[in-house]
């Protein structure tokens, strides 16, 4: 079904020729902008916050929002492409943006920006930019970002002995941190993380395999086969629990919240939500490096507002999406993400230790991709990891059966 809408859906872009963003002047009769979210009315949210606030500052142009669920948005979105009934405005998982772009399903917004008085590329992180890029044209806004960090916590380190501002810097740092802070008559493991296979999995793993030097295009090299070697053996020595292969990032983060696990990974979400209820100190620290002086590397996640191409408003689509980026500074202290953007002087961020962990690891955040195929890539590399990690196959038999997938992927890219 996906598929066949997703051909209808390109297929009539290229025959409606499409291709060509025109950008109408600003009408004099009021405007009703369609926006498709994955965030609910029923939250303080960024996409129904800023829309109120712009809709005062635009009395021309209306925004009509639906909430769409986040695993359904873009199936939701294609088959609305293909029955021209889709939104003006859309947000979508940042991998999936070059997918849309490359059959051109959205807006270059590339010469609107330089026309922009508003909105700086330069000003961007080179990860959500490189996320809304495809073949040197811009398609997208990030909403925000996110990435991983190391949570720690701070008594469970104190007992065992260890000094919580000197968190574990590489891998092999980790993993000894990690045999001392589990406690298997507690309950308690060293480390949190998940290694679920869907797209979380990916998201995780990843980062480990670029510290290595390597990325999903090469994932059976030396660095993709330390990489999965290494989250074999935290699975192995029990230093993680065997639940990392269905724990979800947000179910992991429960456990260290809980107080079984001393460790975890995951992203500034948790600072909205569970890590309120955390009874002991805690602080966060950068994703090891596999050797000392190795290379910094985190993932990149968060959806981008994109403007569909046969958006019948692309020029008060354009509006909305300036508004948006001159609001950045405050998406950590009020929608719980990340500045896509460099902010020179935050105001006040909560939780300033995590805030400046956070932003130093977006300078390493890398996004998936970008390639039209990632998800053919992404599962991929989940059944790789999966298989490793149930023994079901070696590190580099799982991962060559990986790449052997990814290749011709890749190939079709070209």
């Amino acid at each position: 079904m996906f598929k066949h809408a997703c051909r209808l859906a390109f297929s009539r872009l290229a025959i409606s020729g499409l291709a060509i963003l025109c950008v109408a002047p600003a009408r004099a009769a009021p405007v009703t902008l369609q926006f498709w979210t994955i965030e609910k009315p029923n939250q303080v949210t960024q996409s129904y916050a800023l829309a109120k606030e712009f809709e005062a500052k635009n009395p021309d142009i209306h925004i009509e929002i639906k909430h769409v669920d986040f695993a359904d948005v873009s199936n939701d979105t294609m088959r609305a492409i293909a029955t021209g009934a889709g939104p003006d405005l859309v947000t979508i998982d940042n991998p999936e943006v070059a997918l849309f772009a490359a059959h051109n399903a959205l807006a270059d917004l590339s010469p609107l920006i330089a026309q922009s008085k508003v909105i700086d590329p330069k000003r961007f992180f080179p990860g959500p930019l490189a996320s809304v890029t495809w073949k040197g044209h811009v398609f997208g806004l990030p909403r925000g970002s996110n990435t991983l960090v190391l949570y720690i916590n701070d008594d469970a380190f104190k007992a065992a002995g260890l000094d919580p501002a000197q968190p574990p810097a590489t891998w092999d740092a980790l993993r000894e941190d990690a045999r001392k802070l589990t406690d298997p008559a507690k309950g308690v493991y060293g480390l949190a993380f998940s290694a679920i296979g869907d797209e979380e999995g990916t998201f995780q793993f990843l980062p480990w395999v670029q510290s290595a030097g390597g990325d999903y295009d090469k994932i059976s090299g030396p660095a993709g086969v330390a990489a999965l070697t290494f989250w074999q053996s935290l699975i192995d020595e029990k230093l993680a629990s065997h639940d990392t292969l269905i724990r979800a990032q947000s179910d992991a983060f429960q456990t260290f919240v809980n107080g079984n696990a001393a460790m975890a990974i995951s992203g500034p979400w948790e600072l909205s939500g569970p890590i309120s209820t955390a009874k002991f100190a805690w602080s966060t620290a950068l994703l090891p490096v596999q050797k000392p002086g190795g290379t910094h590397a985190s993932a990149l996640g968060e959806h981008a507002f994109v403007i569909l191409h046969n958006s019948a408003h692309p020029a008060e689509a354009f509006r909305f999406l300036e508004y948006v980026y001159s609001q950045e500074g405050r998406d950590w202290n009020e929608f719980g993400m990340l500045p896509s953007i460099r902010i020179d002087n935050p105001a006040a961020p909560q939780h300033p230790q995590a805030y400046a962990t956070f932003i130093e690891e977006m300078k390493y955040a890398r996004v998936r991709g970008p390639n039209p195929h990632w998800s053919v890539i992404s599962k991929a590399i989940q059944a790789a990891f999966q298989s490793a990690l149930t023994h079901q196959a070696q590190p580099a038999a799982a991962l060559k059966d990986a790449q052997a997938i990814i290749d011709p992927a890749l190939q079709g890219d070209n």
